[in-house]
């Protein structure tokens, strides 16, 4: 019920911002509605989903009282605006084309899909919404067994096809100081839930979270150690991995150089090395080699000598 409304939130946001300045009228928008999902849209279940699109996404759809129809100011800026909300409406907006496009156009579209986003994704976003904890069984890779844990979302946040959630664990939390409560945080994968329920526990966001603040010197999910800091990390990349390291950077602190001759490029970002970054790193291949610092040069080598003497068997 409630991926549902969601979907029919972003169709409404979708369906203004494609119209411009000049908005729909209600009679408009009533005739998509039902083309679109069988069904018709009253003026009460607009409104509702209106005020909806407000307060979920701070998207606001005004009427122009001269000639009855709705639009969103500044439609463009909505969709561009580099923030979460514009990159949930994105994403949700390509999910809903994606499904469309898949029934309409069978056999000429192909998407990869998340199986962690199918079955938790709205359900935690919903508690987030609420500011409620949720409680869950989890699975750790390499564990026989799984725990209940009782966790305060704080955000989600997604990575390589998988989604995961960041929150506040109250198990972890058991006999930790009150000063040093930040090391309850937690980063689960959503595929590693088997169930999960919004409970009635109210919870307070930490003031001033901010979740790509909490990432911005790392690669990939996992938290920075205490006393961690960040490093320059130097990459050699040939003429066809730069191109591709230039179209999607490592890092958003990612900046080129010129390499040593016209086939090569070299590239830097600042962040605090970690497995994921290293499994990134072995994944290019032969395509990019690691500069510096010297500690990430050797822990790179040693995982590509032990994957080559899997083959030497």
């Amino acid at each position: 019920m409630v991926s549902e409304l969601i979907t029919k939130y972003i169709w409404l946001v979708q369906t203004l911002i494609s119209s411009g300045e000049r908005g729909l009228t209600l009679e408009e928008l009533e005739t998509r509605y039902e083309s679109r999902f069988g069904q018709q849209y009253s003026r009460r279940t607009f409104n509702n989903h209106r005020e909806a699109a407000c307060e979920i996404f701070g998207v606001d759809i005004l009427c122009d009282r001269s000639n009855n129809r709705y639009h969103i100011p500044s439609s463009g800026d909505v969709l561009n605006k580099e923030d979460s909300v514009g990159w949930l409406i994105n994403t949700f907006t390509v999910n809903n084309l994606l499904s469309l496009s898949k029934e309409r156009l069978s056999g000429r579209v192909s998407v990869e899909e998340i199986p962690s986003g199918q079955k938790h994704l709205t359900a935690i976003m919903q508690a987030m919404e609420d500011g409620k904890e949720v409680e869950f069984v989890y699975g750790k890779y390499g564990s026989p067994t799984s725990e209940t844990l009782h966790v305060q979302p704080f955000a989600v946040k997604e990575h390589q096809r998988r989604w995961y959630m960041v929150g506040f664990c109250r198990e972890r939390a058991e006999g930790v100081k009150k000063n040093s409560e930040r090391s309850a945080w937690r980063v689960y994968g959503l595929d590693r839930i088997s169930s999960l329920r919004e409970t009635d526990t109210d919870f307070k966001m930490p003031k001033g979270f901010n979740v790509d603040d909490l990432y911005s010197q790392s690669y990939g999910i996992f938290f920075p150690k205490s006393g961690q800091k960040p490093v320059t990390v130097r990459i050699k990349a040939t003429g066809k991995e730069a191109g591709y390291l230039r179209d999607l950077p490592l890092h958003h602190s990612q900046e080129e150089e010129d390499g040593p001759d016209s086939d090569c490029k070299i590239f830097r970002i600042r962040v605090i090395p970690d497995r994921s970054l290293i499994m990134e790193l072995c994944s290019r291949g032969d395509g990019i080699e690691v500069l510096e610092p010297e500690s990430l040069r050797k822990d790179v080598k040693e995982a590509l000598k032990k994957a080559a003497r899997l083959y030497k068997k």
